[in-house]
Parts: C-alpha cells; sequence; structure tokens
C-alpha cells in the first residue's frame, strides 16, 4: 500500500475571521490522483493555500511524510493569477520553478531547462512574452515550471479552465504519465474532468453541504 504524503485531520481555514473551510479530512497517496471537486467559494483554493503553507489553518493538523516534502511541491495556478503583461519569458518562467536550494551549475540549470522546455513542446517559442502565448501554450509553461524540480506532489488549480482544445487530450495524457511517477491533485468545478482522470474525488460541495 503507498505511504500517505500529506495528512489533513479536521482542518478549519478561513480569512478575517470567516471561515471558508470546517472540519475537513483528507489523506494524499503516494502516486495518488486526487480530484476535489466543489463550486466557486466553496473552499477548494483555501485548501491549495494550507497545503503549501502560504495560510495556516485555524484548527486542525496537517503532517507531511517528510519535512522536505513542504519543498517538493509543484503547483499550476489558476489563470487569473498571472499577470501577462509582465515582461518574463516562457524560459524565464520555466527556470523560475527551479528550487534555490539545489545547488546547480550555469551548464546544469541552462540544460535542465532546455530539456524541460524540448519535452512541453515549447522549443520555438521559448523566448516568446508569456503576453504572446495561447491558452494552450501558457499552460505547458506554467505546467513545465511546475514539474522542472521532479515534486513528490503536484497541484493543479482549476487547469482546464485555460486549455487549447487541441491540446487537451494531450494535456490529460501527460498527466497520467507523471502520475505514475508523481502525486496529482487537481482542484476544478468541472466534474467531468475531475471524474475522467482522477483516481479518488472528493467533493467540498457535499461536506459544506453536510453540515448545514
Amino acid at each position: 500500500m503507498n505511504k500517505v504524503l500529506v495528512d489533513i485531520e479536521n482542518i478549519s481555514a478561513g480569512y478575517n475571521g470567516n471561515i471558508v473551510l470546517k472540519d475537513l479530512s483528507l489523506k494524499i497517496y503516494e502516486q495518488d490522483f486526487l480530484g476535489i471537486i466543489g463550486p466557486n467559494g466553496g473552499g477548494k483554493t483555501t485548501l491549495v493555500k494550507v497545503i503549501l503553507g502560504l495560510i495556516k489553518p485555524l484548527s486542525g493538523t496537517i503532517r507531511f511524510a517528510h519535512k522536505e516534502l513542504k519543498n517538493r511541491i509543484g503547483y499550476m495556478p489558476q489563470t487569473h493569477f498571472i499577470d501577462k503583461k509582465f515582461p518574463v519569458s516562457v524560459s524565464e518562467v520555466v527556470e523560475s520553478g527551479l528550487s534555490s536550494e539545489k545547488k546547480m551549475s550555469k551548464s546544469e540549470k541552462r540544460g535542465k531547462i532546455r530539456e524541460m522546455i524540448q519535452e512541453m513542446g515549447l522549443g520555438k517559442i521559448a523566448n516568446k512574452p508569456i503576453g504572446e502565448l495561447s491558452g494552450g501554450q501558457l499552460q505547458r509553461t506554467l505546467l513545465a515550471r511546475a514539474i522542472i524540480n521532479a515534486p513528490e506532489l503536484l497541484i493543479l488549480d482549476e487547469p482546464s479552465s485555460y486549455v487549447d482544445k487541441p491540446f487537451e487530450v494531450h494535456f490529460y495524457e501527460l498527466l497520467r504519465t507523471i502520475n505514475k511517477k508523481t502525486a496529482i491533485v487537481l482542484i476544478s468545478h468541472d466534474m467531468d474532468t475531475v471524474t475522467s482522470l482522477a483516481k479518488n474525488v472528493v467533493s467540498l460541495f457535499a461536506i459544506h453541504h453536510s453540515q448545514k
């Protein structure tokens, strides 16, 4: 049986005294593909922030399999968090995913970035500003940034919100390949996407509904 990477027990979290998540418990296992669905404002992004350590839970506990795991989480954010006017290229975005804790020579770093860019089919647009990218190109760039460090856990926040239709099938095939070595948490309001990909599904709507 796969070991537990993240153990969330009776977590409550929110902002300015408003509780968004209440008494949520779940486990994320090695090589898991966990789908988390729920309505807008249902706590999906709040849960992501708790796992990433961006906010502290108001109550409950979150335990990681080992202390290094917190730095071994890849994160692909929602589109509206990306400032496409920011003057940064595809290769620079991918490079920003490299851990500062790993000591790498400049040549090693360049080689790893080049390898990831080629793997994601971004070679022809490596120097292109992100403001000129299509939805699918931006998605591939952000995914490359999220996985360049070979994370143990990959969190995808509403990835289908900006996928190019021609790239959609390839993107999901890519996730299945990544999942052979990496646990994935897919956050979405799209039940069809989640249920077609995930091995296990948690509904935040059901949790909140049961608490009313």
